[in-house]
């Protein structure tokens, strides 16, 4: 089986208002330094078969004809290598107070 990611993200040219809300924000919650802030998605799709360059056309595919608007967003298509060896954060459990 393989494991496709597939990130899509605006243009650079695209004005970008959620990664500028995100940016403005950040420095009244403590974080300083920040330049800019994009705002994208990210896709995991499991193909049946083997990781090879049939998958990754297939997932181009896909890619270009649902998941990105290739007008105004770019998109990159790659083997998911860490979906085994990555190291997740999650956030705190909140408690009902």
């Amino acid at each position: 089986m393989a494991r496709v990611v597939v990130d899509v993200m605006l243009k650079p040219e695209i004005l970008d208002p959620q990664g500028q809300a995100v940016q403005r924000a950040l420095p009244r919650l403590g974080f300083d330094g920040i330049v800019d802030v994009r705002q994208g998605k990210r896709f995991e799709i499991e193909l049946a078969g083997p990781a090879d360059d049939a998958a990754l056309a297939q997932a181009r595919q896909i890619a270009e004809k649902l998941l990105a608007n290739t007008v105004i967003e770019q998109f990159d298509v790659r083997f998911d290598t860490e979906a085994d060896t990555a190291v997740t954060a999650t956030a705190p459990e909140r408690t009902a107070g």
